[in-house]
């Protein structure tokens, strides 16, 4: 794969020039424009590639090549790590994600982004919107970040969906469910002249 034809900049591209196209694409393939579409796995994919082209020209740059020199595979700098990360979440090696996580000791806003989805795969909601608004915190205008965090955000308050919190078994209502539900078949059955509950 060559990072740059995929983000559609030339080799010799400024970082900033890189980012902006990266953006832009981002937003051009992002999840929620496909929505409900037939092209989503599709739009996901190219998403996923445009990711891991901007990882690779973001490790080249960390590691003092610039974006013309060094190659691709050269060195085992953070930004590879990460690409190599987002390849095992793509493939569905969760696990191993995870433990490639858990081996990286500087935790910066990609660390909490990956984590995130990783945790969001796992279907720990709470932790995947806990890292994923780190991520965000910590690069406030990184479009990546702030879409996974209104998606995970859209999951848990938006359209009606109820959520499981992790570590819970069943319904996460508890106490106040059972209540309400209680108190509602009272009503009912005051209504058809009965009394489910005598003492209200």
């Amino acid at each position: 794969m060559d990072p740059y034809k995929v983000l559609g900049v030339s080799e010799d591209a400024t970082q900033e020039e890189i980012r902006a196209a990266y953006r832009e694409l981002v937003k051009k393939y992002h999840p929620d424009q496909y929505a409900n579409n037939p092209l989503s796995d599709l739009a996901q994919e190219k998403l996923k590639e445009i990711n891991l082209a901007y990882d690779m020209l973001a490790d080249k740059s960390q590691q003092g090549h610039g974006p013309s020199g060094g190659a691709y595979g050269a060195g085992a700098g953070p930004g590879m790590e990460f690409a190599q990360i987002r390849d095992m979440i793509v493939r569905g090696n969760i696990q191993g994600a995870e433990s490639a996580l858990n081996a990286i000791q500087g935790r910066n806003a990609e660390w909490h982004y990956l984590y995130g989805v990783v945790c969001l795969r796992k279907g720990w909601y709470d932790q995947a919107r806990e890292h994923m608004q780190k991520a965000v915190q910590m690069e406030p205008n990184n479009v990546e970040y702030r879409a996974g965090l209104n998606n995970i955000n859209s999951m848990i308050f938006g359209y009606g969906r109820s959520y499981q919190r992790s570590g819970m078994q069943g319904d996460s209502g508890g106490l106040c469910n059972i209540c309400a539900t209680l108190w509602c078949a009272d009503c009912c059955c005051e209504c058809m002249g009965g009394d489910f509950i005598p003492c209200c």
